[in-house]
């Protein structure tokens, strides 16, 4: 035998040389998007492909090209595909000012922090994306500063914290889709099962925001003009993935309303098929690195690798809580290095689905496990990217770490998911 039975260690070697190479490389030059990905990926593939001198080339291609045309991967990259065109259609439109303008104009002006962080909530949960939330708010943010002079930093946090609820629970949110692919479940049940780790989370975090700042907000007052008709494409991709058509027919029949919506409106056809183009393009990069991943991962099974890692993970979990604990850790450990949510998820899913299969744990579970521990760890990291948005929308007035002294969710959606795990019952689902 080429590859021992009970896996091998040096098989993970493709992982761990993208990792060093990714972190040592990022940390040299203070600056985790310095080294593109894909680069990272490319090295970390050729790599694969020279260890274990002794099987054939042709065998090895043959495992990479079938790990990165694996079905799963190919159903996620069409969703990525259809959600980017929708968003930028969407964004064509006047969809998204107008819903960030609905947002805002029912926020009691008592009540700005905290009815920042749900306007950041809402809208990240319509528009699926975390950093492109910030950069549609945090300009609101930083003029409310000029009104309410030492809120800049309270306001950054509570677009951050916002935009993170949204995008953990929206199913056009990339991490919402690479979690629910990988672990196998449907988006609205994954949703059902997410909701009850962030709701508790959302509420704490929105009561600090009320009552755990000093600041005097009343007598501001802001108009904002916006159009009820340009919404109603994200509360029909809402209410359709809740009652459960498939996310594919969602999100087409969500790009065919938009594009009316918008013809109607005044934006031409040609400017309606460009817009859907862009957002496809957009979303390119993340396909390929779907597909390098699953190549990656293909050619480390081949070796042993993921056999090595259940006989290790098994010699030290010996319960389902013990498994999800052990999904968590996997989640977060990864997510420190990648300073990625999503291409965490992408490499973490397929080893957090094996184990789920021999714990017993139910897929929803660890989808929900995936994505939230993935969003806390993204959240503490003073390199990611969502953080570096928000200082940059400042233009330096205000620190990383001025933001994450009171950027509450992530904190807490940790404090949670820790709960729901360590509090599960041998009926829960």
């Amino acid at each position: 035998m080429l590859v021992p039975k009970k896996g091998s260690f040096f098989a993970l070697l493709p992982l761990l040389i993208f990792v060093v190479t990714y972190l040592t490389t990022s940390l040299i030059l203070n600056d985790f998007y310095k080294l593109p990905i894909l680069v990272a990926l490319l090295f970390s593939a050729v790599v694969g492909l020279l260890q274990y001198p002794k099987l054939s080339f042709t065998s090895k291609m043959d495992e990479f090209s079938k790990g990165a045309g694996n079905p799963g991967i190919m159903f996620m990259i069409l969703i990525f595909l259809l959600a980017g065109a929708f968003a930028e259609l969407s964004k064509a439109t006047g969809a998204v000012q107008s819903t960030i303008y609905f947002a805002l104009s029912y926020l009691p002006p008592s009540l700005l922090i905290a009815g920042l962080f749900l306007a950041a909530c809402f809208v990240s949960l319509s528009l699926g994306t975390l950093v492109g939330t910030i950069v549609a708010l945090g300009p609101i943010a930083v003029g409310l500063n000029e009104t309410l002079t030492g809120t800049l930093a309270v306001s950054l946090s509570a677009v951050v914290g916002g935009a993170m609820f949204g995008d953990n629970l929206s199913i056009i949110s990339d991490t919402t889709i690479a979690a629910t692919r990988t672990q196998g479940v449907e988006m609205r049940d994954k949703f059902k099962m997410n909701f009850k780790i962030v709701l508790p989370a959302a509420i704490i975090t929105f009561l600090l925001y009320t009552f755990g700042n000093e600041l005097t907000q009343s007598g501001v007052n802001a108009s904002y003009d916006y159009s009820i008709l340009k919404i109603l494409p994200y509360l029909f991709i809402f209410v359709a993935a809740l009652l459960g058509l498939n996310v594919i027919w969602v999100l087409i029949l969500g790009i065919l309303f938009t594009l009316v919506i918008g013809l109607y409106g005044g934006l031409s056809f040609w400017d309606s098929i460009s817009a859907l183009n862009a957002g496809m393009i957009s979303m390119f990069e993340l396909s390929i690195v779907c597909i390098m991943i699953g190549g990656i991962v293909g050619l480390i099974q081949l070796y042993g690798g993921i056999d090595y890692i259940l006989s290790f993970a098994s010699s030290k979990i010996k319960s389902t809580r013990g498994g999800e604990l052990g999904i968590a850790s996997l989640t977060a450990i990864v997510n420190v290095f990648l300073a990625n949510n999503t291409i965490t998820i992408l490499l973490v899913g397929p080893l957090a689905k094996t184990i789920s299969q021999n714990q017993a744990i139910d897929p929803r579970r660890s989808a929900s496990i995936l994505d939230t521990v993935s969003c806390f760890a993204q959240g503490i990291l003073p390199y990611g990217a969502q953080l570096l948005a928000a200082v940059s929308i400042a233009s330096g007035s205000v620190t990383v770490f001025e933001i994450q002294k009171q950027l509450y969710y992530p904190y807490l959606i940790g404090i949670s998911t820790l709960i729901f795990i360590l509090l599960r019952t041998k009926k829960q689902p």
